[in-house]
């Protein structure tokens, strides 16, 4: 029974370690998706032109767009998987595909 304990606690720190930053989020979504490389490689910029034109609706979502500057390539459509959309909910970050322009 102590070891349940012991492995769900260890899970939940885990979690919360990996969402408790913008850049961590994103990264461990990209590391999710398949793509372990740009995960680590890739620098993470704030995407200027999406936080620009979209200002008042991620005010609303309290979120945050990125691009990753090296962004893996999905393999079925061959199209680049670069902007993020980085939501905060509470005290966590999560990360989700947000598209191209």
């Amino acid at each position: 029974m102590i070891k349940k304990w012991i492995w769900l606690v260890s899970f939940i720190v885990v979690v919360i370690l990996l969402h408790s930053h913008p850049h961590t989020a994103l990264r461990t979504h990209v590391l999710l998706l398949g793509y372990p490389k740009a995960a680590i490689t890739s620098d993470i910029v704030d995407d200027t032109y999406h936080n620009d034109v979209d200002r008042e609706k991620f005010k609303e979502l309290n979120a945050k767009a990125y691009t990753l500057t090296e962004p893996p390539i999905e393999k079925a459509t061959q199209g680049l998987l670069r902007n993020y959309l980085v939501k905060r909910i509470g005290f966590l970050y999560v990360a989700e595909f947000y598209g191209e322009m």
